[in-house]
């Protein structure tokens, strides 16, 4: 099918000679094959590709075939999208793509860009992807009602340790609600570069340290009860959802020591589950 000069396909809206702005492009889990249709189409007829490389990663391979697709696209880190000024002097007289992992308005950074470009008048389009949040429920067979907030795994910064999402998991755990933790990508927290996402035995090293903070601290008691027999409580591996990649692994918190990961990487903490959710997660061990 041609597409010509077309801003319409199926009534998809493409982009027009005069577009200006912003196109937030959610590029999936980490295939070329799973975009959709208009993510590539609208990305390609972009006047300016970036690609924004800080909170989740693409494997090399794919984001080279994809820019045969589109056209050359430019790497971003964190600064650029969260002090946005050239960013936005650019969408004045462009229209400027930015393509993001997943979806792109999982991060509370894109929603935070989002609205600022539209407070300085700039048009905002939004064409979603497929998301960890999605992908973890249906590959893992957990319902996702029963899922709760979910939280990020972040590598200890020299002695600064933070036990929040310790406690998000105890407590969504408490109420009989399984955590989404992501696993952290990035070892100094600046966002500029140098990725190295987090492997199970660095997640097992981080929860540790946040076990012995927690029990030193004026956290209740029951917390810290919780806390205290957390190495046995039983999670689900997921790594490289979506891709040609993708493995799971049910195992208990302390059984991270001895597994490797993939390219990026994050796990379910489990709760209570049905007859059903036991035979899905057991098909993992």
């Amino acid at each position: 099918m041609s597409l010509g000069g077309s801003s319409q396909v199926r009534g998809l809206r493409m982009k027009s000679d005069d577009e200006t702005g912003f196109a937030l492009i959610g590029m999936g889990p980490g295939k070329v094959d799973s975009m959709t249709f208009e993510a590539v189409e609208v990305a390609k007829n972009s006047d300016v590709r970036l690609y924004e490389a800080y909170t989740a990663l693409w494997p090399d391979d794919e984001l080279e075939r994809l820019e045969t697709m589109i056209g050359p696209i430019k790497r971003i880190m964190r600064p650029a999208v969260e002090r946005p000024e050239t960013l936005f002097e650019q969408a004045k007289d462009k229209l400027v793509a930015i393509l993001v992992v997943g979806d792109p308005m999982q991060a509370t950074t894109h929603i935070d860009f989002q609205l600022r470009a539209e407070k300085e008048g700039i048009p905002v389009r939004v064409i979603h992807g497929i998301s960890v949040t999605t992908l973890v429920p249906g590959s893992t067979g957990l319902s996702d009602y029963k899922f709760g907030r979910s939280t990020t795994l972040t590598y200890p910064y020299g002695d600064w340790i933070v036990t929040s999402p310790l406690e998000v998991m105890l407590r969504n755990k408490a109420q009989g609600f399984h955590t989404l933790v992501l696993f952290d990508l990035d070892p100094t927290g600046a966002g500029t570069g140098d990725q190295s996402p987090m492997q199970p035995q660095d997640a097992l090293l981080s929860i540790e340290k946040m076990i012995e903070k927690l029990q030193h601290s004026e956290m209740e008691e029951s917390i810290k009860q919780q806390a205290s027999d957390l190495l046995d409580s039983e999670i689900v591996l997921c790594c490289d959802l979506g891709t040609n990649d993708a493995f799971l692994k049910t195992t208990t918190v302390g059984g991270l020591r001895n597994l490797s990961g993939g390219r990026l990487n994050c796990m379910v903490f489990l709760a209570n589950m049905s007859e059903m959710e036991l035979e899905a997660i057991n098909r993992w061990k």
